[in-house]
């Protein structure tokens, strides 16, 4: 399914491209191909596989169906970092060019890894260590985040600085091309790999506390060094692509219904989802109307029924 989805979204588009053209040697279906299309397909498949991958470790780490980039608020978090970058960047001559990308990707890791923090402080708040708490602070580190994302507006240059911010809010994969994707991808695929290595400890993780100790687990440090893969997967993501919802927690829950285990293959089952959903929610958005829509249109209405159906579903454990 994704590899199909995958060749079908070389061709979609409003610039029509066509195999026959292609191996015709037309110059400008080319450049349209091997700058455009392919850069875009790229982030879809892997760009979803990494949120899919991220949803199923914020799922396992803290024990709770609903713990997702998107929900705790990583991905707020990460949006409102890299509005951050785009302004200061401003301010700096520092707007296009990989350095002008590295560096609203290090503003989106740093304002995600705060979310993450805060969401974390918040939870162990609750004494009862309720697996719902985390949830609960996610919520208030996301109108947080958002509050913060609408004071950047504010400050931000109409003509200039808040059209930027305003895609990364709606979410698309339009803006990408092969000049700005190179480096985040590399560094997601990089902490994707490094997920793996780690997959046995991340299903200790979703055992109590005590119960990994006593089978040799460093639960405190590994759950760090986890949540901050994590985050920077999901901040690779985000600053190429804008906020992205949905992606990271429907997956990893169509991956177990399928496998009915938490195991390393359900893990690169829930990734594979991942790419398969954002890459066919971006098919949607360049052609089911005139104009280009946002992405998160497609993964929110994927997503918010299958939110509601966990919680009715769970309604008496969260």
């Amino acid at each position: 399914m994704l590899v199909v989805l995958a060749v079908f979204s070389l061709f979609v588009g409003k610039y029509p491209l066509s195999m026959r053209e292609l191996l015709a040697g037309n110059e400008l279906h080319w450049r349209v191909f091997l700058t455009l299309r392919v850069s875009r397909t790229v982030v879809g498949v892997l760009g979803g596989f990494a949120l899919g991958i991220a949803g199923f470790v914020f799922q396992t780490v803290f024990r709770n169906p609903l713990a997702s980039p998107d929900i705790i608020g990583v991905s707020s978090g990460a949006s409102a970092g890299a509005a951050a970058g785009i302004l200061f960047g401003a301010g700096l001559g520092i707007t296009t060019g990989w350095l002008g990308f590295s560096w609203v990707t290090a503003f989106a890791f740093a304002g995600a890894l705060l979310s993450v923090i805060l969401a974390m402080a918040l939870s162990m708040i609750d004494r009862n260590g309720r697996n719902s708490t985390i949830v609960l602070a996610g919520i208030a580190v996301h109108s947080l985040a958002q509050t913060v994302l609408m004071c950047l507006k504010l400050t931000a240059d109409p003509e200039k600085e808040l059209a930027s911010i305003e895609y990364w809010i709606m979410g698309s994969l339009n803006g990408i091309n092969s000049h700005s994707i190179l480096g985040n991808m590399i560094l997601c695929m990089i902490c994707v790999g490094a997920v793996f290595l780690l997959h046995r400890q991340i299903i200790l993780l979703s055992m109590e506390e005590g119960e990994a100790r006593m089978l040799g687990v460093n639960a405190g440090k590994l759950r760090l060094l986890l949540l901050l893969l994590a985050t920077l997967m999901v901040s690779c993501v985000v600053s190429l692509s804008g906020l992205i919802s949905f992606v990271g927690l429907v997956t990893p829950h169509l991956a177990r219904m399928l496998t009915k285990n938490s195991r390393a293959s359900t893990m690169f089952l829930g990734g594979i989802f991942g790419g398969c959903l954002l890459t066919f929610s971006d098919i949607l958005a360049r052609s089911v109307a005139k104009t280009e829509l946002p992405v998160s249109i497609f993964t929110g209405i994927i997503g918010a029924p299958f939110l509601i159906y966990l919680i009715v579903r769970g309604r008496q454990k969260i």
